[in-house]
C-alpha cells in the first residue's frame, strides 16, 4: 500500500493538486500545491475560489540564483541607503519564521491585465519552462531570455527557497520545492494558502476539504521525513 507521500508525489506528476499544511505553532496554514509546468487557467481559478489566499511561486535557491532574482528583503535594506524610509519597512519582526522568502512579483510580457486566470496561468506556466530550460545555461544567457519573457512588477509574487531547504527552514516554499525535487520535477511550484472567514481555514477543515475533493493531504513533518531518507 502506497503512503500519502507517494500518492503526492504521484498527484503532482499528474498535475493535480496537494494539499499541505506546514505545522502547528508555524503559519499553521494549509496550501494548495501545484506543479508550475502544470498550472492552467483552471487551476488558478480553484486556487482562487477555494483557496482564497495569495497565489504564489516557490523557486528553488539555485534556479533563483541563475536568473538573478533577490530576496525582497535585501532588496529594501539596499535601497535604505537612498530612500530612508526602506529602514522603517525591513521584515525583521515575522512572527514564525526569520526571513521572509519573498523575492519580485512578474507578468509575462504575453499577459494583458496580468491578474486574469489566464494571465496568470501563462507568467507561471511559462517561468516553469524558462527554469527548465535555463538549467543548462550561464547566468548572462538565461538572465537575458528572462527579461526577454517576463517584466518585474507583476501579479505574480515569486518565492525563494533557502540555501540548503529544509536544513534551514521549513516553510511551504521549502516544503513545495522539496516534494518537486523528490517528484522529478521542474523546482517550480505554485501555491495559494486556504482562507476562512477572517483567518486561515483550520486543519481539519483542510483535511474534509481534501478528502471531498479526492487530494491528498500531507503534513510538513511528512515531507521533512521524506526528504530526510530521500537524500541518504
Amino acid at each position: 500500500m502506497k503512503s500519502q507521500l507517494e500518492d503526492a508525489l504521484e498527484d503532482l506528476r499528474k498535475g493535480r493538486f496537494v494539499l499541505v499544511y506546514d505545522a502547528d505553532g508555524r503559519e499553521e496554514e494549509t496550501d494548495f500545491f501545484i506543479a508550475g509546468e502544470f498550472v492552467t487557467p483552471e487551476a488558478i481559478h480553484i486556487m482562487r475560489r477555494d483557496g482564497g489566499g495569495l497565489i504564489f511561486i516557490m523557486l528553488d535557491n539555485g534556479a533563483a540564483r541563475k536568473l538573478g532574482l533577490p530576496y525582497m528583503a535585501d532588496v529594501i535594506y539596499k535601497c535604505s541607503q537612498k530612500w530612508p524610509v526602506f529602514k522603517e519597512l525591513i521584515p525583521n519582526d515575522i512572527p514564525y519564521d526569520t526571513k521572509s522568502s519573498f523575492s519580485l512579483t512578474i507578468n509575462h510580457r504575453k499577459t494583458f491585465t496580468g491578474i486574469r486566470d489566464v494571465d496568470r496561468a501563462l507568467t507561471i506556466s511559462e517561468f516553469a519552462k524558462l527554469v527548465k530550460e535555463t538549467e543548462k545555461m550561464d547566468e548572462v544567457r538565461a538572465q537575458r531570455i528572462f527579461g526577454e519573457r517576463f517584466r518585474s512588477p507583476g501579479h505574480v509574487p515569486i518565492c525563494i527557497s533557502s540555501y540548503g531547504l529544509l536544513k534551514s527552514r521549513q516553510g511551504h516554499t521549502e516544503l513545495g520545492i522539496s516534494l518537486a525535487k523528490m517528484a522529478g520535477l521542474t523546482p517550480v511550484m505554485a501555491g495559494c494558502e486556504m482562507m476562512d472567514v477572517g483567518i486561515s481555514l483550520k486543519k481539519e477543515k483542510a483535511m474534509k476539504y481534501a478528502e471531498e475533493h479526492g487530494l491528498t493531504f500531507l503534513e510538513g513533518r511528512q515531507i521533512i521525513e521524506a526528504w530526510k531518507k530521500w537524500q541518504e
